[in-house]
């Protein structure tokens, strides 16, 4: 009987392994890639997003008592301006405000190249944990209601406006695709420093709790919740 070469054997087992680990080591080479460029693309958009948006209302932020985030949230803080207390709506003043406002925003999201970074626009109703008993005996459901009414209040307002009727058809297609009217309660009421309460344990700001804010998602959002879902897989 022909004698079997052993050290043959064992050698072509290691180089086997060694292809199965180097397929391996460039499949994971190009999945880190390709999660850098996600990453990378969501950061530049929100980055470029941003900086837009504060150079264009540089201007405003004061006058309006807007701030600006790098979650790009334009957050409206005065809330004797936004509505009257328990109401749903709008003040003559904040009228005004948003004839103002909605335009130069809309341009910008409608008009530039990031515009197809978009998902979504969410108006945000929040308010203080003040109860509401004309809308629910439940404090939290009645502000859920109460903070969704003043975002319907907001949405309803911007599709009355003369400039929204003044884009075109597709343009105005894609802002109702954007937009999302949401009442969010108390549940991500602020404290005195404008920090989540949920974050810092510091009581409730009944002032800086009741806003408005209209915040942009962008699509890299989606694409990155996914790659981390994926990796703890």
């Amino acid at each position: 009987m022909a004698k079997h070469n052993v050290w043959m054997s064992v050698s072509d087992l290691m180089t086997g392994l060694m292809i199965i680990f180097l397929f391996i080591a460039i499949a994971y080479i190009s999945r880190v890639k390709k999660n850098q460029n996600v990453l990378t693309d969501y950061v530049d958009t929100r980055t470029q997003l941003h900086d837009k948006l504060v150079d264009k209302f540089k201007s405003d932020t004061a006058r309006w008592q807007m701030t600006i985030g790098h979650d790009l949230s334009m957050r409206f803080n005065n809330p004797s301006v936004l509505f009257a207390t328990g109401s749903y709506d709008l003040t003559p003043e904040f009228k005004e405000i948003l004839d103002e406002f909605l335009p130069k925003y809309f341009d910008i999201l409608v008009n530039d190249p990031l515009h197809e970074k978009i998902k979504e626009i969410r108006i945000e109703g929040h308010t203080d944990n003040v109860p509401a008993p004309q809308f629910n005996k439940d404090p939290y459901i009645a502000n859920t209601i109460l903070s969704q009414l003043r975002s319907v209040s907001v949405l309803m307002h911007i599709r009355n406006m003369p400039a929204f009727n003044n884009y075109t058809e597709e343009q105005r297609r894609m802002i109702e695709f954007w937009l999302t009217a949401n009442g969010l309660s108390y549940g991500r009421a602020l404290d005195a420093d404008g920090n989540f309460c949920y974050d810092s344990k510091n009581p409730i700001d009944l002032d800086k709790s009741r806003r408005v804010e209209f915040r942009i998602v962008t699509s890299g959002e989606e694409v990155l919740e996914n790659f981390v879902k994926k990796n703890k897989d």
